[in-house]
């Protein structure tokens, strides 16, 4: 269960839980179309096409957690949304966990709902909340954007895995006798490392992207404050 903690495997939580959080799952991607089709233009379409393609590889390369024995790999919650924002977000990341559950067997498909409650609702909301405090109170700098990237990964991934722990006293199928807080502390710390490697990631590949094309990162975008000016071409001149 360690392994497969967020991409939760078939029988571990019951089907009435499964079921809930199936529902909730539908609902907020029901919203994330709505609201995503006023963010969605020539710019942002293919941009998330890309940002799901980039999750779904680097989320097959795993990096140990040695204090807990196990393996984490980005989640692409806090990714998503400073890059195509929250609404799209949580679409790609939606996208991926269908396509890892159906394809690769990564999760369990009855368990789908629960997964996409926690890393394509609670992460990238949590993410994104963060985010836009972080880019009022911070500079604008290649610095200050990549501590926003990494607070936001960090700290969407531990919240999400306590999403994890909050199914699992709701329907979790193993005995664990009474000792939730071990699971919660297991999964806190794990995620916490988990979350550091995410962290890194995710503001290397932002910062890269805004000191390239700022007016792709959404999330620059939507405080008003890119990083900086726009690439002039190189070759030409300027008009």
């Amino acid at each position: 269960m360690e392994n497969l903690a967020m991409h939760i495997s078939n029988g571990i939580i019951n089907g009435p839980v499964a079921a809930l959080f199936a529902v909730i799952a539908l609902a907020a991607m029901a919203v994330a179309v709505h609201r995503g089709r006023q963010d969605l233009d020539d710019r942002l379409a293919p941009m998330a096409g890309l940002v799901a393609a980039f999750i779904f590889a680097v989320q097959m390369l795993n990096f140990p957690i040695f204090t807990a024995g196990v393996s984490g790999h980005l989640l692409g919650g806090a990714l998503a949304a400073m890059l195509v924002g929250p609404w799209v977000g949580a679409l790609c990341i939606a996208v991926v966990l269908v396509v890892q559950a159906l394809v690769f067997g990564d999760g369990g498909v009855a368990m789908l709902g629960l997964s996409i409650t926690n890393m394509g609702v609670i992460a990238v909301a949590v993410a994104y909340l963060l985010i836009a405090l972080l880019l009022r109170v911070l500079p604008r700098t290649p610095a200050g954007l990549a501590v926003t990237a990494f607070v936001a990964a960090l700290v969407s991934v531990v919240v999400a895995a306590m999403g994890f722990v909050l199914q699992y006293w709701l329907g979790g199928t193993a005995d664990l006798g009474g000792n939730l807080a071990g699971l919660a502390g297991t999964m806190a710390v794990s995620h916490l490392f988990i979350g550091i490697g995410e962290g890194l990631i995710t503001a290397t590949t932002v910062v890269t992207v805004a000191k390239v094309r700022p007016d792709l990162v959404y999330a620059l975008r939507a405080a008003g404050k890119p990083v900086g000016p726009a690439s002039v071409p190189a070759v030409g001149g300027v008009r």
